[in-house]
């Protein structure tokens, strides 16, 4: 990820950026938690411990694209879906490339898409929330973890899936138990989960030399069409907002709100930290919240943002909301962005907010707010497997 300033870009977003800010808030229904439901979320300290833990310890390696890290990292994600949320449904988007360090190499590129929809919804007829992280780390240097840059965001994000899983199945049962199921009483609501390959850069930053998966994937779902009747054109359009994790996991961060159309989203977010810290739900006790910019006004966004994996999909018209921290933690792009260097309590506060946001917007406060069921899922593999 790199800083950038694009004036094509801001004169699109800023010209519509009011309406697009009063007009979002009345298109995604947010429902907010209530007390009982935030304290409902589950804490997964012990699974993000960076030697035992079955989420974040297995990502801890090399994982640059094409190399046998980068195929464990894949076999992780894939045997945790698998095995503990089933109902998920897994697909491979693959794609090559040419890179400026491997000359006329092709270069495996294999970003891995989970999704959940209500179950009896036609896919182009569903507007889905999009949690996104990169998970393929530098080709150099070598050796190069990248636990911030994104081990750490991708562990968030297998959590949160875990976190709202089964409060989505309580939630669609009900409605096909009551008969509204596909009733179109409200707009027909799923989640997907992209771990993307190939953010990072394998010389240095520029238009093609970064956001290889990413910029495939956009292409590839921009042109795959739905049928003419549905509510949503192309996967593209079935984005209702990109939340895009990066570079988490280092102590006391600070994300500002970089974009005023998705100022709204960022706001619910914050409110949730706050939230989550007046009940103590939170370990970490930072001198200001993760998410300070709650009350920035208008006037004061500017043209400049990060580049990032988002860019293929603003580009095409995407709402983003980007969760990374500005300035960047002190070991990013250094060897020591390690597991040693990770603030665990950070990393589960993270995945605690996160799942709150998700679990307000796909509007299940009231399953959130039912205890937990008992059953525990399967244990993912550990690195061993791989």
């Amino acid at each position: 990820m790199e800083y950038m300033r694009t004036s094509l870009q801001w004169a699109r977003i800023g010209s519509i950026a009011l309406f697009v800010f009063l007009f979002s808030v009345h298109v995604f229904a947010y429902e907010e938690l209530s007390d009982d439901a935030l304290r409902n979320i589950p804490s997964a300290i012990a699974d993000f411990d960076i030697k035992t833990g079955s989420l974040l310890s297995p990502i801890l390696i090399p994982r640059v694209p094409g190399t046998p890290g980068s195929t464990a990292a894949q076999h992780h994600f894939v045997d945790f879906f698998a095995r503990q949320l089933p109902k998920w449904k897994i697909e491979w988007h693959n794609s090559t490339s040419k890179t400026p360090a491997t000359g006329d190499t092709d270069i495996p590129f294999k970003n891995l898409i989970f999704t959940r929809d209500p179950p009896w919804a036609q896919a182009g007829d569903i507007g889905r929330l999009t949690l996104a992280a990169h998970y393929d780390s530098l080709y150099r240097p070598e050796g190069f973890i990248g636990a911030t840059d994104s081990a750490a965001p991708c562990a968030i994000l297998m959590q949160v899936a875990r976190a709202i899983d089964e409060a989505l199945t309580k939630k669609w049962d009900a409605m096909e138990a009551s008969g509204d199921a596909g009733l179109g009483l409200e707009e027909e609501k799923g989640v997907q989960i992209l771990l993307l390959d190939g953010e990072e850069a394998w010389v240095e930053w520029t238009a093609t030399d970064s956001l290889y998966g990413s910029r495939a994937l956009a292409e590839s779902w921009d042109t795959e069409l739905h049928p003419a009747t549905s509510t949503y054109r192309n996967p593209v359009d079935s984005i209702n907002l990109f939340l895009l994790l990066d570079l988490l996991g280092a102590p006391d961060p600070n994300i500002p709100s970089y974009f005023l159309p998705t100022h709204w989203a960022y706001q619910g977010m914050a409110k949730i930290e706050e939230r989550l810290r007046k009940l103590s739900l939170l370990h970490t006790k930072p001198k200001k919240p993760f998410l300070p910019d709650s009350e920035k006004q208008a006037q004061r966004f500017t043209r400049a943002f990060v580049l990032d994996d988002h860019i293929p999909f603003m580009d095409r018209g995407v709402n983003v909301l980007h969760i990374i921290a500005t300035p960047f933690p002190d070991v990013w792009h250094k060897m020591e962005d390690d597991g040693e260097h990770l603030d665990i309590p950070t990393v589960d506060d993270w995945a605690k907010i996160v799942t709150a946001f998700a679990a307000g917007w796909m509007e299940l406060n009231q399953f959130m707010s039912q205890p937990p069921s008992s059953k525990k899922p399967e244990a993912t593999r550990d690195r061993s497997e791989l």
